[in-house]
């Protein structure tokens, strides 16, 4: 019973049949007809025009995106608990040709305004001083907190008045739609680009990089080619995006993972570090008590010294869910 982390679970079967269905001839790269669909597709989504590039993996996802944005003598502003500062083995900086990325601290991993001001208003406008060129923020946060459309929208109103672009790293952007209840395009607020995951949430291996600033998304299009990810069969990619954005299969799918980690939420009774607001849960939990759970054949992540990450899927199955919820009451 496998807690680890939502990029183990299967394929949604929907995918593997659009993978058969797209292996027929078209033309290579990005030029096939499911990859020239996808700006309409995901313009119905969001209901307002936007670009869509695909590519593998959710980090080049962000650092392409970001790329468009950010020179190399400029920064990112962005959480420390970021998966672009924690997680992303320094990918920004190869990326982005070594620019910085300003570090602020934030309840539940989410940035805040204040933060964001607090950081880059001592810095001189000076050429001595690395400037501030975008913020990532994301949604839902790294501690499985979901950004309200609200202070999505405080973080744009700041990023516009100072001049900066805004970034939103999406991996588990269909976990805090199906949370919030909200249109998607509410959740992604008035962002220049979204990295919007599908791999977590019953894709293969492919992530949509949405931007609503179609001079970026130009800019982005080298910037995939020059980093090697301009795949020959682009048509395999976009196969996988459609599949899934069909029938509202990935809202589905987000609302079933979300499901099972709010069935398991309500046994830990008083442990958990952060609201349960997608599909991830950390839970204060002693080593004798992880070694018991592991005993009982339950999959996870150690979290530090004292805690432990449980993370649900499109596919958990609601009697692993219910098990894990009963052995963690247990304790």
């Amino acid at each position: 019973m496998q807690f680890l982390s939502d990029n183990a679970a299967a394929v949604h079967p929907t995918v593997w049949e659009a993978l058969k269905a797209a292996d027929s001839p078209d033309s290579p790269y990005d030029g096939d007809a499911l990859s020239a669909a996808l700006d309409e597709r995901f313009a119905q989504v969001f209901d307002k025009p936007c670009t869509v590039l695909w590519t593998a993996t959710g980090t080049a996802a962000n650092c392409l995106a970001l790329a468009t944005m950010v020179q190399p003598h400029g920064a990112v502003v962005c959480h420390e608990d970021a998966h672009i500062e924690v997680d992303e083995g320094g990918a920004p900086g190869f990326f982005l040709h070594g620019a910085k990325l300003m570090l602020c601290e934030g309840a539940g991993a989410k940035l805040s305004p204040r933060a964001i001001r607090d950081m880059i208003d001592p810095i001189r406008n000076d050429v001595h001083q690395v400037q501030p060129h975008a913020i990532s923020i994301t949604q839902a946060s790294e501690y499985g907190c979901s950004y309200r459309p609200a202070e999505v929208e405080a973080i744009a109103a700041l990023a516009s008045e100072r001049g900066l672009g805004l970034h939103m790293d999406g991996a588990r952007f269909a976990n805090a739609v199906a949370f919030l209840d909200c249109a998607p395009a509410a959740a992604a607020g008035p962002v220049d680009a979204l990295s919007f995951g599908f791999i977590k949430n019953g894709g293969l291996g492919a992530e949509a990089i949405v931007f609503f600033d179609q001079n970026l998304a130009d800019v982005a299009r080298y910037r995939r080619k020059r980093a090697g990810h301009l795949q020959s069969k682009g048509r395999f990619l976009a196969a996988q995006l459609h599949a899934l954005l069909e029938g509202d299969v990935w809202l589905h799918n987000a609302r079933h993972a979300n499901a099972a980690a709010q069935e398991i939420a309500q046994a830990c009774d008083g442990r958990l570090l952060y609201p349960v607001e997608a599909n991830e849960l950390f839970m204060r939990c002693t080593l004798a008590e992880r070694e018991t759970l592991r005993e009982r054949g339950f999959g996870f992540y150690d979290w530090g010294e004292d805690a432990a990450r449980f993370v649900t899927a499109w596919n958990t199955r609601e009697e692993d869910a219910l098990s894990l919820a009963k052995a963690i009451a247990s304790l």
